[in-house]
């Protein structure tokens, strides 16, 4: 079975002396809870495994029963033991709780290894407030990128533009419907419903939805909330608009990129960039079928595009790499990637770019403006996109 790069890094934590909390944090169906029983599977240490999953498990006191369950193997044995506990973000109150456990184990030095897991940064970042703080290492667990697809199911570059990162989804390849239906009904409602609207107060669930939808077919395009409030027909204001998209983000489905500016309030300010994840979402909207899309520039460039931004923002983020795009009048930058204080300028080029350029005057206004360290195209006489969604951001740095 393969194993995502996480694996190691868990691995390599959990070899080291007791020193915080490992969480593992990412959207559903991105392999968590099989890292963990990879993990399990591979080492000598006893183990504890326990979700919270069900909802008779999600109480305190199951909470404190499996940790004083493990503790007590911990201080019968002479190397310690490991606590895994998977969607804990069920739990009330699980960061209070977790916290004075995990002190009161630091007091007496017990060998006691804790991982956490949740099911997307939304759900971890409502527990992770000031009383966990020194506590805790995070790993990221964003989608699964091509490389990772093609090695573990034999994806082409076409299938993974079209199918996109969900590993659970690539058997079912064969049967285009049941792999719409499992992509809508087990990955984007259930994230919706799951994890945001049961965790997190949402006055217009209706208007999320049609948020996210609007997203999907806009991916790669910026659209300002002026015009998300037209197109979706809803008289709310544009604060709430953009307070769905952060949610949505943080549930691993669409983001809004900020506009790359000199100040943050600038940033913050601008039309969002609306971008897809995982082009499975965009897939799973359109009526199309696997030849149809493949013989449709338009959508198979909004695929392209919406492919290198969801691999530079998901392998971006561990790695502390912000994702921006730029504009200015009729100039624009597809992605601009910041890293300690410099950045990278990227344009794509895929089949609905009309014309045979040989010129690219946003990056050339873009690099005047803001010398970046590097400035890549992606596509026809540039980077293939093949081997660019292979690379990980971070190299461009480098």
């Amino acid at each position: 079975m393969n194993k995502r790069p996480q694996f190691q890094v868990l691995q390599r934590r959990l070899g080291e002396p007791r020193r915080f909390i490992q969480i593992l944090a990412g959207p559903r169906q991105v392999g968590k809870t099989t890292l963990i029983r990879q993990y399990v599977a591979e080492t000598e240490c006893p183990v504890f495994y326990a979700s919270a999953d069900l909802p008779a498990m999600q109480t305190e006191s199951w909470l404190m029963q499996q940790w004083e369950t493990a503790r007590t193997t911990a201080r019968q044995t002479p190397g310690g033991a490991i606590l895994f506990l998977d969607e804990i973000q069920k739990l009330p109150r699980w960061a209070e709780i977790v916290k004075g456990l995990w002190d009161a184990d630091s007091f007496s030095a017990l060998p006691l290894k804790v991982v956490l897991s949740g099911s997307s940064p939304l759900l971890m970042q409502n527990g992770l407030g000031e009383s966990m703080a020194g506590r805790f290492e995070t790993i990221s667990m964003p989608h699964w990128g091509f490389a990772e697809m093609r090695a573990a199911f034999g994806f082409s570059l076409e299938q993974f533009l079209l199918y996109g990162g969900y590993p659970g989804a690539a058997p079912l390849l064969a049967d285009q419907d049941r792999w719409r239906a499992y992509i809508n009904d087990s990955l984007i409602e259930t994230s919706i419903a799951r994890d945001i609207l049961l965790m997190t107060r949402v006055d217009k669930p209706a208007l999320l939805r049609r948020l996210f939808y609007l997203a999907c077919t806009y991916s790669g395009q910026i659209l300002s909330y002026q015009k998300m409030v037209g197109q979706l027909q809803e008289a709310g204001n544009t604060t709430t608009l953009a307070h769905y998209l952060d949610l949505l983000g943080m549930a691993g489905l669409v983001t809004g990129l900020q506009k790359f500016a000199a100040g943050k309030i600038r940033r913050r300010s601008s039309s969002p960039k609306l971008q897809v994840l995982n082009t499975a979402l965009i897939t799973s909207q359109a009526q199309l079928s696997y030849e149809q899309a493949l013989a449709d520039p338009v959508f198979l460039g909004r695929l392209t595009e919406s492919a290198v931004g969801a691999h530079l923002v998901n392998d971006g983020e561990a790695a502390g790499i912000k994702v921006y795009y730029w504009r200015e009048q009729n100039r624009e930058v597809d992605f601009v990637l910041e890293y300690r204080g410099e950045s990278v300028a990227i344009e794509v080029k895929s089949g609905n770019r009309q014309g045979s350029e040989t010129t690219l005057p946003g990056l050339e206004t873009f690099t005047r403006a803001f010398a970046p360290r590097k400035v890549l195209l992606v596509g026809p006489g540039g980077i293939s996109l093949e081997e660019f969604l292979q690379i990980p951001p971070r190299t461009w740095f480098d």
